[in-house]
């Protein structure tokens, strides 16, 4: 990878800036590709966008950016997007994309394009000198030329601090091509299609690829990587946009009320396992009620794949204190209740006389203590 350092004003930045939303965003005369299709949203909250408004309006150093130099191909004319920059740069065949300082390139030419205020002033509200000494500010960029493969290891080795990439943004990265740029439409926008069906099941953000990462995880039953790999050019994501919404359609109409510890669960492989089985949703409904307002079950987002699998594990049952076990210890003078040898406590464990999936409850009179291999025995474990 040949790299060169290179000043670039803000004038020279948001010369000819252009935000297409999906179809990318442009600057520097038409020549800056500024999110290229493996790049992440624009993630920056206020107090970060403001930050680098200050830098630039106290003429303190930004930290340095890095842009990939290209050459334009010839089938880039099919593409609107460079048809509609390219007179900029006619005469010029070069053309860079960036690896590093997205946020703060989208910052800096959002001001200026009066998108935002900083410190309740808009850039047409500044003074003319105000307006100059901003847009003459030198940028510092490292200019890279090298491979596709050296330009992506860069992107993975080369973050703004503190804003480290998620896994899926470094997957979006290696995986970068059509599949990529048609999912991140469905799940990696503000207010996408994913969110508006699916936020009350999902956790994490959108524009940090949680959502599409959680549905790339449950149509590959957890081979993510292979998945993107075997689609990275396929011409669309229409299919992980069906599964997804299947998923979704089959989640509202097996639990048809929705709470707020339904989020999180992993609905794509119980969707996977038990899709083509029925179920009365009446009889769902009243047994969530009552788990719910069981204080045994300790995680009530546990409540639906047990009510789907049966298995115990995933609601927690709440469990003995030490201070009843060791009370139940005393009581039973060491003794295993099945073996009827002694041991120490330590050698023991607390168990449920009556179970609790038949209405035993966890108290000190619904306890004893068994031997480990007792209640190993016992449990079927």
């Amino acid at each position: 990878m040949k790299i060169e350092l290179k000043e670039i004003t803000v004038r020279e930045l948001t010369d000819n800036y252009q935000d297409h939303n999906e179809n990318g965003v442009v600057g520097y005369g038409g020549k800056l590709d500024i999110r290229p299709p493996f790049q992440r949203e624009f993630i920056y909250k206020d107090k970060q966008r403001d930050a680098v408004i200050d830098t630039i309006t106290k003429d303190y150093p930004l930290n340095v950016m890095y842009w990939a130099v290209n050459s334009r191909h010839s089938d880039e004319s099919q593409n609107p997007l460079n048809n509609g920059i390219a007179g900029h740069a006619r005469n010029d065949d070069t053309v860079y994309e960036v690896i590093d300082g997205q946020q703060r390139t989208i910052s800096i030419c959002q001001f200026v394009e009066g998108d935002f205020a900083f410190k309740n002033r808009y850039f047409h509200n500044l003074q003319n000198d105000e307006k100059e000494q901003l847009l003459s500010y030198k940028l510092m960029v490292y200019l890279c030329s090298g491979t596709e493969s050296e330009k992506l290891e860069w992107f993975k080795t080369i973050n703004i601090a503190g804003e480290k990439l998620t896994d899926q943004e470094l997957r979006n990265a290696v995986y970068a091509g059509s599949w990529v740029s048609d999912a991140k439409r469905y799940f990696s926008k503000r207010g996408c299609p994913a969110s508006g069906i699916g936020e009350d099941y999902l956790i994490g953000s959108s524009i940090r690829q949680d959502y599409l990462e959680t549905a790339i995880d449950w149509i590959s039953k957890g081979n993510i990587e292979n998945y993107m790999a075997s689609h990275q050019h396929d011409p669309n994501a229409s299919a992980l946009w069906r599964y997804f919404q299947d998923v979704i359609t089959w989640v509202n109409t097996t639990f048809t009320n929705k709470r707020k510890f339904m989020k999180g669960v992993d609905w794509g492989a119980l969707y996977n396992k038990y899709k083509d089985k029925i179920y009365d949703t009446n009889t769902i409904e009243e047994e969530t009620i009552r788990l719910i307002a069981d204080d045994d079950v300790t995680k009530k987002s546990g409540i639906y794949p047990y009510i789907l699998t049966r298995d115990e594990k995933y609601l927690s049952i709440r469990a003995f204190t030490d201070s009843t076990k060791q009370k139940v210890f005393e009581r039973q003078n060491g003794i295993c209740t099945k073996c009827e040898k002694h041991f120490d406590l330590s050698e023991m464990e607390a168990d449920h006389i009556t179970p609790w999936h038949e209405g035993g409850k966890t108290i000190e009179e619904n306890c004893q203590m068994l031997c480990k291999d007792c209640n190993r025995r016992k449990s079927g474990k």
